[in-house]
């Protein structure tokens, strides 16, 4: 039974999320502010669901405390408005966002999808465990699939979970090239994608990383009018 932490202050709302996630079959841990969803991290939940505008200590703090500690897939719930926010959820490390007035299905939908991308990449990490470390190399540039680590030249780079599993999946694909929609479905895991913009925040954050020069990318390439692709 999947535990997901959702941390809304909202009571009507945090209520309808825990009522349609406990009727898919999750456990439901519940926080109304910053403090307390910090310490509920200590029960390990599966998934976090995450509004933006909390009392006290604010989303966009919470989320890079979580993703300092833990890989665990975060939703944050924002403002159909604020793009802004949007933006730098995902930069902090969440994996996905949804925005109010939001359907409970397309929610639910969401965490399904990140829930069953988590397992697979657990699977993946545990069929690995014992073996000789796998790696990716592209010119300077090596992931190591193993250790969740990413260099360049030799020089650590640090990445959040989900730039890492964006990063792998184009340097293992390197010279295809993936429309956004394609992302989402084999990166995500969404059999239906909704706002593709999500890939392009995390393709920009992947640049600045790696690139020397994040407006002229050489690594990883827009294809105009189709999609990106690790250069070959």
């Amino acid at each position: 039974m999947p535990t997901i932490l959702v941390v809304e202050d909202e009571p009507a709302l945090q209520a309808a999320i825990g009522y349609n996630l406990r009727r898919e079959g999750h456990r439901v841990l519940a926080a109304a502010d910053g403090p307390t969803a910090l310490a509920l991290m200590a029960q390990g939940p599966d998934l976090v669901v995450l509004d933006l505008m909390l009392p006290g200590i604010d989303g966009f703090e919470v989320c890079r405390r979580i993703r300092q500690q833990s890989s665990v897939p975060i939703i944050i719930l924002t403002a159909r408005t604020d793009e802004v926010d949007r933006v730098v959820g995902l930069e902090l490390g969440a994996d996905d966002y949804v925005t109010k007035p939001f359907s409970m299905r397309e929610l639910i939908a969401r965490v399904k999808a990140l829930l069953r991308r988590r397992e697979l990449i657990l699977a993946e990490l545990q069929a690995r465990s014992g073996a000789d470390d796998q790696r990716l190399v592209a010119g300077d540039l090596e992931i190591n699939l193993s250790r969740h680590t990413v260099t360049r030249a030799g020089v650590p780079i640090s990445l959040t979970p989900r730039e890492f599993d964006l990063l792998a999946f184009l340097v293992k694909n390197r010279g295809r090239v993936f429309s956004a929609e394609r992302l989402l479905e084999e990166v995500w895991g969404y059999a239906n994608p909704v706002d593709p913009r999500t890939v392009a925040v995390h393709i920009r954050s992947l640049r600045e990383k790696l690139e020397d020069d994040p407006s002229r990318p050489v690594l990883i390439e827009t294809v105009r009018g189709v999609g990106y692709r690790f250069a070959d």
